[in-house]
């Protein structure tokens, strides 16, 4: 069984996938340089005033909204969870046919994301935050790390909603086409194999025919005897 699984799965990593693994590479290391130099230069400013602030310090200890920032085994969870997401992220990336595009793109920077943050809780057993962003009418701290995973999301949101060939409402012609095409290859397949179910039975009606006449045969000459 096993062996089966193995000959099926065909890692899929041509140029645009190497390309991708190097901005992986860039995005983690702006996370990281982010926050670095926000310690050092002890960050604060106003971007949009009420929407995004950047305030130097915040520190999480838990993941989002500071949950499991109080338990003892927060951080544990948080890094062996990261690590087993971070494996099936990898895994379906590099398995993941070059055609679908927008989704290794949105998959680059969720795995860009988790890595950042990860490198945090195996170093400072925190994640440091200093972006202060207007959530539904109050503040939350992150970084960029976070926005890399927040982006990523709603990228897979809209191509598998929309733009990619497995789209649930395909909008673009590339989806479409190939939705189309899959159809038409099911739908000849499952007329062949009516034909071939129809050509085997017409077969055997054919043989079950000559049986009866041999029979028949059989038995008038046994009366003429």
């Amino acid at each position: 069984m096993l062996e089966k699984i193995k000959s099926k799965i065909k890692f899929n990593i041509g140029w645009k996938s190497l390309i991708l693994i190097g901005v992986c590479v860039a995005l983690v290391l702006v996370d990281l340089l982010t926050k670095i130099f926000e310690e050092r230069d002890n960050w604060n400013f106003i971007v949009i005033p009420k929407l995004i602030e950047v305030e130097s310090g915040s520190r999480n200890p838990g993941c989002a909204f500071s949950f499991l920032a109080d338990a003892a085994w927060g951080q544990i969870f948080l890094i062996v969870m990261t690590f087993i997401l971070l494996a099936v992220l990898i895994f379906t990336f590099v398995v993941l046919p070059e055609k679908h595009l927008l989704l290794k793109i949105s998959l680059t920077l969720i795995i860009s994301g988790a890595l950042g943050n990860l490198i945090d809780r195996i170093a400072y057993r925190e994640v440091r935050d200093f972006v202060n962003v207007n959530i539904f009418g109050s503040m939350a701290a992150c970084n960029f790390a976070d926005f890399w995973i927040v982006f990523g999301t709603i990228i897979a949101i809209v191509a598998l909603l929309f733009v990619d060939v497995w789209a649930v409402f395909p909008l673009t012609k590339a989806a479409k086409a190939e939705q189309a095409k899959r159809r038409d290859e099911t739908e000849g397949s499952g007329a062949t194999t009516v034909e071939n179910a129809g050509a085997e039975n017409v077969q055997s009606d054919g043989e079950n025919t000559s049986d009866g006449e041999n029979e028949s045969d059989g038995g008038d000459g046994n009366e003429g005897e």
